[in-house]
């Protein structure tokens, strides 16, 4: 008995030294408790260790004072774990410190014994022939045992009110530390009445430890558990299914039964729906299923694994999410992303895209790339506001919907063009022609309508066509250029007069600055002379010597340089060379003035006031020698703006003067305000009407106009004898024109300085 008592005592202690380990370093609020709790109960199992496992008196004596000593221990770590453990139900509050007291009074008068006996003394006694020793007790153990009675019927009474203000699910976790508690106090009562020689209610205080332990820091209220999971599941909007190894339905959640359309009491005809609906899912993987068609869709995803026990099948698990609501937003999102907000066409890239999926599926399919574009589309919104403007848009969204093929593509490019891909045998010209011209929009602000001019630039896609979508709308644009002024033709077809021209304008676009560089564009002067023909000064015009083609006329190439923008570098160095024309004839006494042209454009990339006085002063020019020449077409853009440039002009001294005046928008009103000094009239102005008398009248009262201003007056284009005598008669001051002679190079015109300083007229 001693060595099997002995061994349980021993394992007993080890487990509880163990479990204050783990409990010290658990991070749980009630670790630090629980260890202190696991390790007093070390003391008193260790003190019956040493009262049963030897025979003799000083060990045994030891044990005891062990083993009372520890159940003090004991029930100080039970206040303190009872204390934290049952927070939260009103009895959380920390003990009496009398408590403590009684328990300390209690500790000292137990180590008073060896002086006084009063607490207890040991008895031999033979068992199985072995000698034992008991304590017989004194008045100090039973004051010893009401204290400590007394400390467990506290802690057994907030126990059981712990129990009865928890919710009963929760109350398992106090329930079976109070009865342990009844049990051991029980056990315990029973040995100390039976006076037997071997505690052994210490195993119960052992198992006690051990519940303590698991309760305080493992245990979770499974049923709880369960019982909120099943709740959750039972509310989640997915469709839930488990089966049993044999594919029966044994569990379905409230969603899952509405899915398949039966109540709970059919649950063995949900496996057998399932099937019908959906098929038979892929095992641990997820797959998509569509049920109904069209508007009526529905999209479900299927989830199915697998729990296998000991590599055997013990069941399954089925998720069923319905993901409508996720395709239709992503097919929203996708239409958003393709489809143009207004008019619900195409965008551009998705246009491109289909076009060339359209081709590459159709490889022997001939098609036409058909760019629209809406003439004049900012006068409809300015006249009629952006309302209209946008309904006219939508307009002829709708109109291509209905006259493009179903075998075509269109989308919207931009803000009022359109590109079309449609095949080449199902394109009808005429027909596209008659609509077009009666294309008009009505609505409350357009009455009677309003004719829209829509142009149809056509690209015709070869079958072994590589060129990328973008670029054949490119090209389809470009044949806009040539109807670009008309209004009874509405369709261009891209051909090779404008590749050649594409190819030439990038030609001499690439050669610009080599030509600027190398002087192959170059000033020419044509000369201005007076009322009595005496030659007063000269206009540059640029001109272009190329290496290979020789001369080029200025049509060949200012029309390309003013629409890419590099008018600007050829206006700077024309500046640039009549300034040192200037300053080489300042040095050599000759008193002649130089006009330069400045374009539109010059103003929206240099600074031409500031540009045109720094090469004045570092040349030393006299600034009235360096006349500054614009056009009516610079005036029609910020007005206000350029008209203070052109009085900073004059303000520094320049002359400024006004080309062809007449021959485009004059406004007498914006004339008077005009800060210019001489108006240039062109004589084509004359040559474009069949009523010649009408015309001279108009510029007979144009040039009294300029001396009522104060204003001189410059006819340019003079070829005859007769036009220049006219003119002079009518009070013209200056005069420029084949008559007195062409543009000519500058070295040239040096030497017809020369000889006709005194007439200044051709032979």
């Amino acid at each position: 008995m001693r060595t099997v008592f002995s061994i349980i005592f021993a394992v007993l202690i080890i487990a509880l030294g163990i479990c204050s380990f783990i409990a010290r370093r658990s991070k749980k609020p009630m670790g630090k408790a629980v260890a202190l709790f696991e390790a007093s109960f070390i003391v008193p199992v260790l003190g019956n260790l040493l009262i049963i496992g030897s025979n003799q008196r000083t060990i045994a004596m030891v044990g005891c004072y062990f083993f009372f000593l520890g159940f003090d221990m004991v029930m100080f770590s039970l206040i303190n774990f009872t204390n934290k453990y049952c927070i939260g139900v009103g009895e959380g509050q920390k003990p009496p410190k009398f408590i403590y007291a009684l328990l300390a009074f209690d500790a000292v008068q137990i180590l008073l014994n060896p002086l006084f006996g009063h607490v207890f003394r040991l008895e031999k006694i033979m068992v199985d022939k072995l000698a034992y020793y008991r304590f017989i007790p004194n008045t100090g153990l039973i004051f010893h045992r009401i204290v400590d009675y007394g400390i467990l019927a506290a802690v057994l009474l907030i126990f059981i009110v712990a129990i009865k203000r928890t919710p009963r699910i929760y109350s398992e976790k106090y329930l079976i530390i109070l009865l342990s508690i009844i049990a051991e106090g029980i056990w315990q009562t029973f040995y100390i009445l039976s006076r037997r020689p071997v505690d052994t209610s210490m195993i119960g205080f052992g198992v006690l430890g051990l519940l303590i332990f698991y309760f305080a820091l493992y245990y979770r209220p499974l049923r709880l558990l369960d019982r909120m999971l099943s709740d959750i599941v039972s509310e989640m909007s997915e469709y839930l299914y488990i089966f049993d190894s044999s594919g029966n339905c044994i569990w379905a959640n409230e969603q899952g039964f509405k899915l398949v359309e039966l109540s709970a009491e059919q649950l063995d005809e949900v496996t057998g729906k399932l099937a019908k609906m959906f098929g038979s899912p892929d095992v641990n993987s997820s797959n998509q299923r569509i049920i109904g068609s069209g508007s009526d869709a529905r999209y479900y995803t299927l989830e199915e694994s697998r729990a296998v026990d000991n590599q055997k099948l013990s069941g399954t698990y089925l998720r069923i999410r319905d993901i409508t609501e996720e395709q239709q937003r992503l097919k929203r999102e996708m239409y958003d992303a393709t489809h143009d907000l207004m008019t619900g066409l195409y965008t551009r890239e998705y246009l491109y895209q289909r076009i060339f999926e359209t081709m590459s599926a159709n490889p022997d399919t001939e098609y036409y790339i058909v760019y629209v574009d809406v003439k004049n589309f900012k006068v409809v919104n300015d006249i009629f506001g952006t309302k209209f403007g946008d309904y006219a848009i939508i307009h002829i969204a709708d109109w291509l919907r209905e006259n493009i093929p179903k075998s075509g593509c269109y989308g919207r490019l931009a803000g009022d063009t359109f590109g079309v891909c449609i095949p080449k045998q199902e394109f009808d010209a005429d027909f596209l022609e008659d609509k077009l011209a009666h294309f008009t929009i009505k609505s409350r602000l357009a009455v009677y309508g309003y004719h829209l001019l829509i142009h149809l630039g056509v690209y015709d896609v070869d079958k072994n066509d590589t060129n990328d979508i973008s670029l054949m709308f490119d090209r389809a644009h470009l044949s806009l250029s040539n109807i670009s002024d008309e209004y009874k033709t509405h369709i261009a077809y891209y051909d090779n007069e404008i590749r050649e021209k594409l190819l030439w304008d990038q030609e001499i676009s690439s050669q610009v600055y080599n030509a600027i560089n190398t002087g192959q564009l170059r000033p020419y002067l044509q000369p201005i002379a007076d009322r009595n023909g005496k030659l007063v000064g000269a206009e540059a015009l640029v001109r272009w010597i190329h290496p290979d083609r020789g001369f080029l006329s200025p049509g060949m190439f200012i029309p390309v340089f003013e629409k890419n923008g590099m008018i600007v570098e050829v206006d700077k160095h024309m500046w640039r060379c009549a300034c040192e024309i200037l300053s080489r004839w300042q040095r050599q006494g000759i008193d002649l003035f130089i006009s330069v042209n400045i374009s539109p454009k010059d103003f929206y990339f240099v600074d031409v006031v500031g540009e045109i006085k720094k090469l004045a002063e570092e040349f030393r020019l006299d600034h009235s020698k360096l006349r500054i020449e614009i056009t009516e077409t610079v005036m029609m853009n910020d007005a206000e703006n350029r008209m203070a440039l052109l009085d900073e002009f004059r303000k520094s001294g320049f002359i400024v003067e006004m080309d062809d005046f007449g021959s485009g928008y004059s406004s007498l009103n914006m004339l008077k305000d005009m800060p210019v000094d001489v108006l240039k009239i062109d004589m084509k102005f004359l040559g474009k009407t069949s009523d010649k008398e009408k015309a001279k009248t108009i510029v007979k009262n144009i040039i009294n106009l300029t001396k009522e201003l104060g204003i001189v007056s410059l006819t340019e284009g003079v070829e005859t004898a007769e036009q220049y005598e006219a003119l002079e008669k009518m009070g013209c001051n200056l005069f420029q024109g084949y008559y007195f002679a062409k543009p000519m190079p500058v070295s040239d015109f040096e030497d017809f300085i020369t000889s006709h300083s005194e007439t200044g007229k051709s032979e």
